[in-house]
């Protein structure tokens, strides 16, 4: 039974992600979910409660992933390598989990109304102790003195525009979804980008 539970959860999430990602929050109706889903409607209400209930597992589904992305930089004392792998790790993230990445980014642009402080807090946190650990990089000569908050704002704008603007890459690419190949293209050119940009050789 509890096979079943997990798998039916699964289904719900994954048709979540897409509903809000194509019509967010206030325009997605229960009723939608259950329909992309292939499960009865008071099944979405006995595995999540509510859909506010819902669309928070929706953003904890991306989150996750997201913060677990900035471990190269406490494993790395080579500033390219944790770089590199970062980028990677981003690049990875885009691709497996674009519907979430999108719903994440329109919670985001709107303020993050649906954001629990206590998720909020651990992206800071993150996002402070990457910039602590550029700026130790910079102090120490092994990498050129940059910005390290501005840096990680391109590197976050240059790899999930692959999931929250996939129409348009598709549109410019004349490609219907990207495969891995083009996500390792990209990889490869953010990093090239970046290491230069930071006077560093790629590891």
């Amino acid at each position: 039974m509890s096979r079943i539970r997990e798998i039916n959860s699964e289904r719900i999430l994954e048709a979540s992600c897409i509903e809000f990602a194509e019509k967010g929050y206030a325009a997605t109706k229960i009723i939608d979910i259950a329909k992309k889903a292939d499960l009865p409607k008071p099944n979405i209400y006995y595995y999540f409660q509510s859909k506010e209930n819902l669309y928070r597992c929706v953003l904890e589904s991306i989150i996750e992933p997201l913060l677990e992305a900035s471990a190269p930089f406490d494993q790395y004392d080579d500033p390219a390598v944790a770089l590199e792998e970062y980028i990677r790790t981003k690049i990875r993230i885009s691709k497996e989990h674009p519907h979430a990445s999108k719903v994440f980014a329109s919670e985001i642009m709107y303020g993050a109304p649906h954001l629990t402080k206590d998720i909020s807090d651990k992206l800071m946190q993150q996002t402070a102790q990457m910039t602590a650990r550029i700026n130790q990089w910079i102090s120490e000569e092994k990498m050129e003195p940059i910005d390290a908050q501005h840096l990680l704002f391109m590197i976050w704008a240059s790899t999930q525009t692959y999931a929250d603007f996939d129409w348009q890459i598709g549109k410019v690419t004349g490609k219907k979804k990207l495969d891995n190949q083009d996500y390792q293209t990209a990889a490869a050119l953010i990093t090239r980008l970046v290491l230069k940009g930071c006077g560093l050789n790629s590891a």
